[in-house]
């Protein structure tokens, strides 16, 4: 009876959900290590739009020329970015860490925040500082996991010149020189 009283007192660990804890971790902190160009993507018409801030944003194809960025579904933009079928994209200068770091705060009105914005085509938001613009419609969306994948064409590009806004281990960085 003794050992019975001893076995049901002792604390059980769940070895699999420690591993997954660490696998987690371990994923993060090497992607941490990557380096990512930093870009807000915008979305909305009228009196409600949405922007974030991404390390995502990648060419996917030349001909036709189509983008790719991730979107985790539990975002405050990701209900408006879902059923958009116009976005805007915006690489950011190494002059833009302010617009990068509103965009990437929650709570906040980050229209409000920065600025300097304006209705653009389809009736998007579009920003008005900005290394280069792109004017997107969505091709597709793919769940995967907690995030959304989302293709999408280009249809116009204004750009500039200037150095991109890096992002790396967890701070906004510029590129030596």
């Amino acid at each position: 009876m003794t050992a019975q009283i001893a076995a049901a007192s002792t604390p059980t660990v769940d070895v699999q959900t420690d591993v997954q804890a660490d696998f987690k971790a371990d994923f993060r902190a090497t992607f941490r290590n990557s380096v990512g160009t930093v870009s807000v993507i915008t979305a909305g018409t009228g009196l409600r739009p949405v922007g974030f801030t991404a390390t995502s944003l990648t060419s996917v194809s030349l001909d036709p020329p189509i983008v790719s960025f991730n979107i985790s579904r539990t975002a405050s933009s990701w209900p408006t970015v879902s059923t958009a079928r116009h976005l805007a994209a915006h690489l950011l200068a190494t002059e833009h860490q302010d617009t990068a770091q509103i965009f990437a705060t929650s709570g906040i009105d980050r229209f409000a925040a920065v600025g300097d914005w304006a209705t653009g085509p389809h009736g998007i938001p579009v920003l008005g500082r900005c290394l280069a613009r792109l004017v997107l419609e969505v091709h597709s969306c793919t769940h995967i996991g907690d995030s959304a994948v989302l293709l999408a064409e280009v249809q116009q590009i204004e750009r500039s010149e200037g150095q991109p806004l890096l992002y790396h281990a967890g701070d906004y960085r510029h590129l030596p020189g």
